[in-house]
């Protein structure tokens, strides 16, 4: 947002994303053979493999902890391993499953090995939440779940990721730019224009619950901005409440800045302010899934101005997080532009200003 960009590197191949084997774990294989540059999402093998499929919550030897910082409720196995996570205020769970591993070898070296799941329940946590009915129903149904979940359906907009259709013939996955060129000219201005959502990309007209219709334009045909990636992920694609806007209707707003000032969610690094000396000071509380919200760019004024996922830490120990930008024209956990880190002093983690969990 606040620097030059570049346009998304030419990718060679074509890359495939599928359910493979019939052991009913997922596989999720972006390409065929191993061609440069190509977002991948792999798996690397199953955890527990040969463990009896979990009943939900009070199998024998589960127990459930309370932690603060934020609040939430952790569910470990007998064997004293995290089995789920569930933070009060939070409609996102993490749960343990089998290992991917998440790398975009055109724009980093870094990679993000992890057994972390992130799912949205149907209500917010709350203490106790464990023995009531809907939850117990959720749970048994995705403890062992190998469905796309949040993260699996973030990587089907990375470079070369193939078109997935609905049955109308609708486009809802595939390789996304984050915007179309900026044709104006304007000294200082960036060469890629903002403002294209989640129904931009799909190219179909949206009808959110206020009323209000959003229209796609042409023009921002298969193209994500940062706030409008995470639209598409966790909005459109995982259902979680859309506002129109900033102001209308409930659930969440249309920009990074509207994200990270609503009420949705719960914080897990409040925002303290814009300035660079409110930068948090510590970022041990993030876990996989949380949004995390930037001050890039002078020109918005006391302004957020862009938003991001945590993916989890790269096999190096550091902390990864992917959002849409303009460097690479489109969604990446990439380096160009900035390194792709929240720890450390790099581009981003010097602007990090707040996180919230949806």
């Amino acid at each position: 947002m606040a620097r030059k960009k570049k346009t998304r590197p030419v990718l060679a191949g074509v890359t495939i994303l599928g359910l493979v084997g019939a052991s009913g774990y997922l596989t999720l294989e972006l390409r065929k053979k191993d061609e440069p540059g190509v977002t991948q999402v792999r798996n690397v093998g199953v955890l527990n493999g040969n463990r009896d499929k979990a009943a939900g919550p009070g199998t024998a030897g589960d127990r459930w902890s309370r932690l603060d910082h934020p609040a939430r409720s952790v569910l470990r196995g007998a064997d004293g391993q995290i089995k789920a996570v569930l933070s009060d205020g939070a409609r996102t769970a993490t749960l343990k499953g089998p290992e991917r591993t998440f790398a975009e070898p055109a724009a980093t070296a870094s990679k993000v090995s992890t057994t972390d799941w992130v799912r949205l329940m149907p209500k917010p946590w709350t203490k106790g939440a464990e023995s009531e009915e809907w939850f117990r129903t959720w749970y048994k149904q995705y403890a062992d779940s190998r469905e796309d979940d949040i993260f699996a359906i973030a990587f089907q907009y990375g470079a070369g990721a193939p078109e997935r259709k609905e049955k109308d013939g609708r486009v809802i996955a595939g390789d996304a730019n984050f915007g179309p060129l900026n044709t104006t000219g304007a000294e200082g201005g960036d060469l890629r224009l903002e403002q294209s959502d989640f129904y931009d990309y799909i190219g179909a007209p949206y009808p959110f619950r206020d009323g209000v219709i959003g229209k796609p334009e042409a023009i921002r045909a298969r193209s994500l901005d940062c706030s409008g990636f995470i639209r598409m992920v966790l909005g459109f694609r995982s259902r979680y409440p859309l506002m129109s806007s900033d102001k209308s209707g409930n659930g969440l707003p249309r920009t990074a800045n509207g994200m990270a000032r609503s009420k949705e969610g719960t914080d897990v690094l409040p925002l303290k302010g814009i300035a660079p000396k409110d930068r948090p000071s510590a970022i041990d509380q993030l876990q996989p899934g949380d949004l995390v919200f930037f001050k890039l760019d002078t020109r918005t004024g006391q302004r957020l101005d862009h938003v991001g996922m945590v993916v989890g830490h790269d096999t190096e120990g550091h902390l990864i997080f992917v959002s849409s930008r303009e460097e690479v024209n489109g969604p990446t956990i990439g380096d160009i532009g900035g390194v792709s880190r929240l720890d450390g002093n790099g581009y981003y983690a010097k602007t990090l200003r707040s996180a919230k969990r949806l």
